[in-house]
């Protein structure tokens, strides 16, 4: 069985865990707050994929707590687990675009 050590739960079994892919920027937006589609969709479903340590975003599906883990992706080896704010210290304000009428 293999374990993964959440930052909140403590060790736990693996099948505990949904893994969300890899830690990356959000797209910078321009003066209007827009990012053009082309930008967005790489950035929601294009991943490097690299041979080595990746930081990627992890949810302890019981909990629905959100955290960071730095895994080997060729060993398969979690080298390090940690809350998301150690990363992100503040929240990231969306507005909406108009509704066309």
């Amino acid at each position: 069985m293999k374990l993964m050590p959440c930052p909140l739960n403590g060790l736990r079994n693996i099948s505990e865990f949904i893994c969300a892919g890899e830690l990356k920027d959000m797209p910078l937006t321009t003066v209007d707050k827009t990012v053009d589609d082309k930008a967005w969709a790489d950035y929601l479903f294009n991943q490097d994929n690299a041979a080595g340590i990746v930081r990627e975003w992890w949810c302890h599906s019981a909990t629905s707590y959100w955290f960071i883990a730095e895994r080997h992706t060729v060993t398969d080896e979690i080298i390090r687990t940690y809350p998301a704010d150690e990363i992100y210290k503040q929240r990231v304000d969306f507005t909406p675009p108009p509704v066309p009428e």
